[in-house]
């Protein structure tokens, strides 16, 4: 059984996000102020990438108890922003049905020509 583990690593992006660290509760970690800093700025298909492969290094066991409890914690980061970038994405499309369905009623009346 071979032991896999995830490293966080810092990789160029030009995406801002509104959900910094500094707005998520903070509690006791292993994961350094650089290393959340890279997980908060990571687009979603590298953070589902890297949860994956934390998710199945915890399922081949044969970690010790702090990469483990390491492991989860990269994993609850991931997961954390996937989310936050899934919730972004959601509310967009949701403003954008809004916006079509206020066009849709309007269509064809007066209205929308003034």
């Amino acid at each position: 059984m071979t032991e896999e583990t995830i490293e966080v690593t810092a990789t160029e992006t030009t995406e801002t996000t509104e959900d910094t660290a500094a707005e998520q509760p903070q509690i006791a970690s292993s994961l350094t102020a650089q290393e959340r800093d890279v997980i908060a700025n990571m687009p979603y298909e590298e953070a589902r990438d890297k949860l994956m492969q934390a998710v199945r290094a915890l399922e081949n066991g044969g970690l010790s108890l702090d990469e483990s409890m390491r492991q989860w914690e990269i994993g609850e980061a991931l997961a954390q922003r996937a989310q936050s970038l899934l919730n972004t994405v959601r509310a967009k499309l949701d403003a954008a049905q809004a916006q079509q369905a206020q066009t849709a009623a309007t269509a064809g009346t007066q209205s929308n020509l003034q």
